[in-house]
């Protein structure tokens, strides 16, 4: 049996962990997906998705993708709705604010796209994406209904 010197040894042994950690990380979010997308009013067709996709990743990120067009059109939708309720000062502010959460929304979910990080790192930023959009729609929903 060779032994590698040990830097190199101790880089592959931190590799192997942390490769390690995103699988049990990944099997936990898989565990969990159902019952939290329905806290966060995804759609019945996300849930079926998910399940049909059966832990293949292509196949989740695309059911992720779909689901987040659909959370897209759900807070443009919601947007909309409480603009048409504001003065011009309001609309300007929501609009200004809404640009903002955007900019935070594409920075913070892209640090999830670790390069390194494989297809755990692939499916993290398109969920973060996903959750970010479903709770900024939920939002607005409660934004417009309170006015």
């Amino acid at each position: 049996m060779t032994m590698m010197p040990k830097p190199k040894r101790d880089i592959h042994m931190a590799r192997l962990f942390t490769k390690k950690v995103m699988v049990i990380e990944l099997a936990l979010l898989l565990s969990s997906r159902v019952v939290v997308a329905s806290e966060r009013e995804m759609t019945q067709e996300y849930s079926s998705c998910l399940e049909r996709a059966n832990g293949v990743t292509a196949e989740m990120i695309n059911c992720i993708l779909a689901e987040t067009i659909r959370q897209d059109a759900r807070l443009n939708e919601n947007y909309k709705g409480l603009i048409s309720k504001l003065s011009t000062e309001r609309k300007n502010a929501l609009a200004e604010a809404e640009r903002a959460w955007i900019r935070f929304r594409d920075t913070n979910c892209g640090f999830y796209a670790d390069p390194e990080g494989g297809s755990a790192a692939r499916i993290a930023a398109s969920e973060c994406i996903l959750n970010a959009t479903a709770h900024r729609a939920k939002e607005l929903q409660l934004l417009s209904k309170d006015r």
